[in-house]
């Protein structure tokens, strides 16, 4: 073999695998759901809410290469796992209120006996956020904005709490924390995962987040190429702080935003069973 066909031979190979792997994470991997199982103990969980069945889904980005198949087979996949309680951690829309009114009748079809849960991610504020709220709670989502829930299983109760989106928003978690019964198990619905830094000085028991995709892009070794403001300490998956006993966990999301891709970031549909400890 000639140096010049050594030299062509090898750019063949270079622009093909390139190719190859822009088709894979433009065309394939952004389809393939990922299912996280997770089982968490808790101290303060009420022994009647052992084994409580809570779904995390987060960042849709609706209207930025969004389609109504992937949609539909999200939403059967959330009611495959007969879940207790659905929670949305942000970022439903890319940057339009629009795209979600055709989501509504998806939305509407989960179904959870104890309920929907949701909170606003920084792109549903650039998204008209007022009519976000509205189209949400249309679609039977309890909107949580610096606010709680309680709910109760014969004399016991936890709270689920939402706090506003930390990079557009002013995250209150005094306010948030209000009507809750000192002890109470609380979980925290947080948009920026970097947050926990913070939210580790309340009594929450565990912040779940999304934002970060993960990175949406991740490298062999590297992880992470980049992420935006809000995740750059916590980027995916478990932690245990360390200032406190509260777990952290981070969605990679469904959607992506800024480029169509993902590459070695699968999209994540987060099932978790709470557990007492000590049972």
């Amino acid at each position: 073999m000639t140096r010049r066909q050594f030299l062509r031979s090898s750019a063949s190979t270079v622009i093909g695998a390139g190719l190859l792997s822009s088709s894979y994470a433009w065309l394939w991997e952004p389809r393939q759901l990922s299912l996280e199982l997770l089982e968490l103990e808790f101290k303060r969980l009420p022994p009647v809410f052992d084994g409580l069945k809570v779904v995390q889904f987060s960042d849709l980005h609706l209207g930025f290469h969004s389609y109504e198949s992937h949609l539909k087979n999200l939403m059967e996949s959330i009611m495959s796992q007969s879940p207790d309680v659905i929670c949305f951690t942000g970022d439903i829309v890319d940057n339009s209120a629009e795209p979600l009114a055709q989501a509504i009748p998806y939305l509407t079809s989960l179904k959870a006996p104890m309920g929907k849960y949701a909170i606003l991610g920084n792109h549903d504020h650039w998204g008209q956020p007022g009519e976000i709220v509205r189209m949400l709670e249309a679609s039977g989502f309890v909107v949580l904005q610096n606010s709680n829930v309680l709910l109760r299983r014969n004399e016991s109760m936890i709270a689920i709490v939402g706090l506003e989106d930390l990079l557009i928003g002013l995250p209150d978690p005094e306010k948030a924390l209000k009507g809750i019964p000192e002890g109470t198990f609380s979980l925290l619905l947080m948009h920026e995962p970097d947050y926990a830094d913070t939210a580790a000085l309340y009594p929450f028991d565990i912040q779940i987040s999304g934002h970060s995709h993960g990175g949406q892009v991740r490298l062999p070794m590297l992880g992470a190429v980049i992420t935006p403001i809000g995740s750059k300490r916590y980027i995916q998956g478990l932690y245990h702080l360390e200032s406190s006993a509260m777990k952290l966990y981070v969605n990679r999301g469904i959607g992506v935003t800024q480029l169509p891709i993902r590459f070695l970031c699968r999209p994540e549909l987060t099932v978790f069973t709470f557990k007492k400890s000590g049972m």
